[in-house]
């Protein structure tokens, strides 16, 4: 808990000088642009707040490092058909882009068989944590790929989670960072005749458990401009409007976008299982923010 006398220059001093987490202060995210006005136009108040700080007792944690992503993708251990999908895949890009960092509690839905997981798990190292979500009705596509990998205690940070996405087992308020790969299109597809979860449900639950200031990473195959949720049962791909769309009614904010995905070659039209385009499908990389 944190108890300040709100002062620009006292907030000034916590965000820079006590290195407290911003997405740790959501309550006064919204004065950091006045924060740092102040800063620039008048610096000797930075002075006298740090004064005024050493006489108050504060409790911060310290700033988290981001994420060694480049270490978890070159542990000796990684399997090697794992490695043989980096370059497609391109996961320290797409991490960096999303602000892993060390200590963090993450939730990946629809981990699959484990190939984001086991990179996530090792980044955000053994004070963070990660949850491996699929849904039940996955196992017959995924088998025991998720117990192989973390058999023996190989990645004790990941606890495995089986439910479908709109019952997502995790506290209110309890995670930093939710990543759904190649996955909100499956909103759209019934597998083996069960339904994955109501769209809006799920993404209630997605800001049900981020923190505030927490962030979803959504990456999936582009779908046609105007099409609905139902191409993710036809062409396996989604309109990222209709993302954002569910994202903004859950209470979610757009916060940024990147192209490291995007594929111009793809006509979006076919599926992402034909041969003239899979694996070289074009995705849209975007975070949103509680």
């Amino acid at each position: 808990m944190y108890t300040y006398i709100l002062t620009p220059a006292l907030l000034t001093a916590m965000l820079f000088e006590f290195q407290v987490p911003v997405f740790q202060l959501s309550a006064l995210r919204q004065q950091q642009e006045t924060n740092m006005f102040f800063a620039r136009k008048y610096p000797r108040f930075i002075s006298a707040s740090l004064a005024c700080a050493a006489l108050i007792s504060v409790s911060a944690p310290a700033l988290s490092a981001a994420a060694d992503v480049a270490a978890a993708l070159s542990h000796p251990d990684r399997p090697s058909a794992d490695v043989a999908d980096d370059a497609s895949r391109k996961p320290a890009q797409v991490l960096s882009f999303a602000g892993l960092e060390t200590g963090m509690s993450v939730f990946e839905m629809e981990a699959g068989g484990g190939y984001y997981t086991e990179i996530l798990a090792r980044a955000v190292g053994p004070n963070g944590s990660v949850v491996m979500q699929n849904p039940p009705s996955f196992d017959d596509f995924i088998g025991d790929a998720p117990q192989v990998r973390t058999a023996n205690g190989r990645l004790p940070n990941i606890r495995i989670s089986r439910t479908n996405f709109d019952q997502l087992e995790a506290a209110d308020n309890s995670i930093d960072l939710v990543t759904w790969i190649l996955g909100p299109h499956e909103l759209g597809f019934v597998a083996n005749g069960v339904s994955l979860g109501d769209a809006s449900e799920t993404f209630n639950e997605i800001a049900r458990i981020l923190k505030p200031g927490g962030l979803l990473l959504a990456v999936d195959h582009i779908a046609p401009a105007g099409s609905g949720i139902e191409a993710g049962g036809t062409l396996h791909r989604v309109a990222e409007s209709v993302v954002t769309e569910l994202a903004t009614a859950a209470g979610l904010t757009f916060y940024r976008s990147s192209d490291l995905h995007k594929n111009p070659a793809d006509p979006l039209t076919i599926g992402v299982f034909d041969p003239s385009i899979q694996g070289n499908t074009s995705k849209f990389v975007v975070l949103y923010r509680k």
